[in-house]
């Protein structure tokens, strides 16, 4: 076991050495995981097991304090607690990446899943309790989450007897290699069609200028519309603070942070879209606008959707967790994204029937949005567990 695993975001791995298990998954990436280590508010860590018949299994963890996570998002006792569901203690390790929302167990290719799992459950049950930034420790509990459909399968075969608890939907848009006009046609509506089109004149016609910059020359932009955004939707967003915080970013990330600016004329920013571009995959990772200087001409859905869809080599968007009817409407998969307590002994234990009602609930509240949310959710991953 890794013995770094809470004073190092790899676990003292270099970042060859963990990519080789991330394998392509980049919210679990050796850039990623340096990059959340930069934030304030939780210590980052990689635990990592070497397996008895060659190679490693590795996932990242945090430590939390007994009152949680700053993240409401990873509030896992409040999670639970709110959907009527009985939660371990709300200090512990959580067994995920403090951004992103969307983890992964890695492994060498090749190793066994079900083995890999078996190795980090034990070594995540063997993990010492934390000890936050206070000096006070935290409780036992040990609980993974955004946990795919696959992993979670995995770490049941291996030995988790807790039913996992549906968290969000993913948003996955696929861009066939026939580029935009094959991606339309594969919304199949022609009303859904139309809409799109619609939206992409309207911005064409609006008379913004777009350009694309790598992070480093335009996060003063960014982290003041990011803070506007955040504004809006009742976070208190401190322009100085996103300011700093997306110069660290950009100092890590060098050129592959890249964001598309929205301008009217020579005037500063109205919008902005920050991604990250990893291999044919598009990761949006950040909107922010001006909202009173907009025209209404659909800016969200052309700067985070429709012109990344048309860069060249592009075959998929991951667009996130939120609202998932938008991203429906616009071809998006939905996957769906998991809590698992891992602790030993967890209260969910045997409340299998509870589990499963909250999980069909949570299914049937999504389709209830539109019949292009029931046709976005990929059944076999959601069926296992609802």
């Amino acid at each position: 076991m890794g013995a770094d695993y809470f004073t190092d975001p790899l676990g003292g791995l270099t970042d060859a050495e963990w990519d080789g298990m991330a394998d392509g998954r980049f919210y679990s990436s050796a850039f990623w995981l340096r990059l959340v280590a930069l934030e304030a508010g939780a210590v980052s860590g990689g635990l990592h097991v070497a397996l008895p018949g060659g190679g490693r299994a590795a996932v990242p963890v945090a430590a939390t304090e007994p009152d949680g996570m700053s993240n409401p998002h990873l509030r896992w006792h409040d999670v639970l607690t709110q959907r009527g569901l009985p939660s371990p203690s709300a200090g512990g390790v959580l067994v995920a990446q403090r951004r992103g929302y969307l983890a992964h167990l890695l492994a060498t290719p090749g190793v066994d899943r079900v083995d890999a799992a078996g190795a980090l459950l034990e070594a995540v049950r063997s993990l010492p309790d934390p000890v936050g930034p206070s000096g006070s420790k935290a409780g036992p509990a040990r609980v993974a989450m955004y946990l795919t459909t696959a992993d979670v399968l995995a770490l049941r075969a291996a030995g988790v007897r807790s039913m996992p608890v549906a968290l969000t939907a993913d948003a996955w848009l696929g861009i066939p290699p026939g580029g935009w006009e094959e991606w339309l046609e594969t919304m199949g509506s022609s009303h859904r069609r139309r809409r799109v089109r619609s939206e992409v004149r309207k911005f064409e016609q609006a008379g913004y200028r777009v350009e694309h910059r790598v992070l480093r020359d335009a996060y003063t932009h960014v982290g003041r519309l990011a803070a506007r955004t955040e504004q809006r939707y009742g976070i208190e967003g401190n322009p100085d603070a996103y300011v700093e915080a997306f110069r660290k970013h950009a100092e890590l990330a060098g050129d592959r942070a890249e964001v598309l600016l929205c301008s009217l004329g020579d005037e500063t920013p109205v919008g902005c879209c920050l991604y990250v571009r990893d291999g044919d995959t598009v990761y949006l990772r950040a909107v922010g606008f001006d909202y009173e200087r907009l025209r209404g001409a659909a800016e969200y859905f052309n700067l985070a959707y429709y012109l990344p869809a048309r860069m060249p080599g592009v075959r998929w968007l991951h667009a996130g967790i939120a609202t998932p009817g938008g991203k429906a409407l616009r071809g998006a998969e939905l996957r769906p994204l998991w809590l698992l307590d891992l602790t030993s002994g967890s209260p969910l234990e045997g409340r299998e029937n509870d589990v499963r009602a909250h999980n069909a609930a949570f299914l049937d509240r999504l389709t209830a949005e539109s019949p292009a949310v029931t046709k976005a959710l990929l059944e076999d991953e959601w069926k296992s567990f609802c």
